[in-house]
C-alpha cells in the first residue's frame, strides 16, 4: 500500500521566500523520475496538492512549485490574476520556475533519480511549464495542460532539451487560436520533439473538477482522462 508523503519544502530565492510542497511515496525504497508540477493561476492550493498525490503514487516525486512566494495565496480569480499578472511575462518567472526544479533535484533523503526530470503544468502552470523549457531546463519531457502557448522571445525555443506536449482544448477561449499556429512554427524552426494534442468540445481548465463556468472554464471528466494518458504515455517513453 502506498503511503504518500507531504512535505512543505521552504526555499529562498533572491532573498525572499518561497513555500511548496514535496510529495512521494515512501512505502519503497526504488530511486523514481521527478516531475514539477506547475500550478495554475490560483498558486499553492488544496486541489493542486491532491492532484500531486495522485501523480506520486503512479512511481513519481511531485514538487508543487510557488512561483508567487510565501504569503501570497490567492483566494478568487481576481486575486491570482493579480498575482500571476504580477510575473509572466518577467525575467523572475523563470528564475523562480528554474530555482523550484533546482530545490526539488537537491532534497536530502528522497528516493529521486535526478537523471529523469520532467515539468508538467495547468492553464498558467502549462505556460511556466514552457517557461522553463526555453529557459533551457534540463528536462526530458515538458508537459502543459490548457496553458497559454505565448512568450517574449520565440527564438528562446532553441534552448528546449525534452520532448514537448501541449494538451489544449479546442474550444478554450482563453487560449486565442492563432497561438497554436505560432507554437508549431515555433517549435518546428527550432527542431523540437514536440505534440499538439487539441481535444474537441473542451474548454479551458477541462482537469479542473471546480471548474464550471460553461463555455469557458470547465471540467470534462473524458478529456483530463485522456490527457492524462497522454502525458503518462510521454513519461514511459522519455524515462525508458
Amino acid at each position: 500500500m502506498s503511503q504518500i508523503v507531504n512535505r512543505t519544502v521552504r526555499y529562498e530565492i533572491g532573498g525572499q521566500l518561497f513555500e511548496g510542497q514535496l510529495l512521494y511515496d515512501d512505502s519503497r525504497s526504488a530511486l523514481r523520475p521527478g516531475l514539477l508540477l506547475t500550478p495554475n493561476w490560483m498558486g499553492v492550493a488544496a486541489g493542486v496538492i491532491e492532484m500531486a498525490a495522485r501523480v506520486a503514487q503512479r512511481g513519481y516525486v511531485v514538487f508543487v512549485a510557488d512561483v508567487y512566494g510565501v504569503g501570497v495565496r490567492p483566494q478568487n480569480h481576481d486575486e491570482a490574476a493579480a498575482a500571476m499578472m504580477s510575473v509572466k511575462g518577467t525575467p523572475a518567472l523563470r528564475q523562480r520556475l528554474q530555482a523550484s526544479l533546482d530545490t526539488l533535484k537537491a532534497q536530502p533523503g528522497v528516493p529521486l533519480d535526478t537523471s529523469r526530470m520532467a515539468v508538467f503544468g495547468f492553464c498558467f502552470g502549462g505556460h511556466c511549464a514552457l517557461e522553463l523549457a526555453r529557459h533551457g531546463a534540463p528536462l526530458q519531457a515538458v508537459i502543459s495542460f490548457h496553458g497559454t502557448l505565448d512568450t517574449a522571445d520565440p527564438a528562446d525555443a532553441k534552448n528546449i532539451r525534452g520532448a514537448v506536449l501541449v494538451l489544449d482544448g479546442a474550444e478554450d477561449p482563453l487560449v486565442p487560436r492563432e497561438q497554436l499556429v505560432g507554437f508549431a512554427a515555433e517549435m518546428s524552426a527550432a527542431g523540437v520533439d514536440w505534440q499538439l494534442t487539441s481535444y474537441g468540445g473542451a474548454a479551458h481548465s477541462f482537469t479542473d473538477p471546480q471548474a464550471n463556468v460553461p463555455g469557458k472554464m470547465q471540467y470534462d471528466a473524458k478529456v483530463s482522462q485522456r490527457a492524462f494518458a497522454a502525458m503518462y504515455a510521454l513519461l514511459d517513453e522519455v524515462f525508458a
